[in-house]
């Protein structure tokens, strides 16, 4: 008998969204970078797993903020490296 956690459910774990290539080509503009620029996740993250994200693809992550109400931040799928 198993049970599959849903990690994005739990209380600690912000939202994770994936982005379209719409989103992400205005979101580049906008702040004039490029993918590479952006902040890395790896791909075997338990939340990038949860949403079926791939490798070079952009997550936008939404926490609860008590100065702002909402912060948003993205994030680029790389695969972990190696040991």
């Amino acid at each position: 008998m198993s049970t599959k956690l849903n990690v994005l459910s739990h209380v600690m774990v912000p939202d994770h969204q994936l982005m379209s290539e719409e989103e992400v080509s205005t979101l580049l503009s906008r702040y004039h970078i490029t993918t590479e620029q952006l902040p890395k996740i790896y791909h075997d993250d338990p939340a990038v797993k949860a949403i079926d994200a791939k490798v070079d693809d952009v997550i936008r992550i939404i926490r609860k903020s008590h100065t702002a109400g909402r912060a948003e931040a993205y994030r680029l799928v790389i695969r972990r490296p190696k040991k």
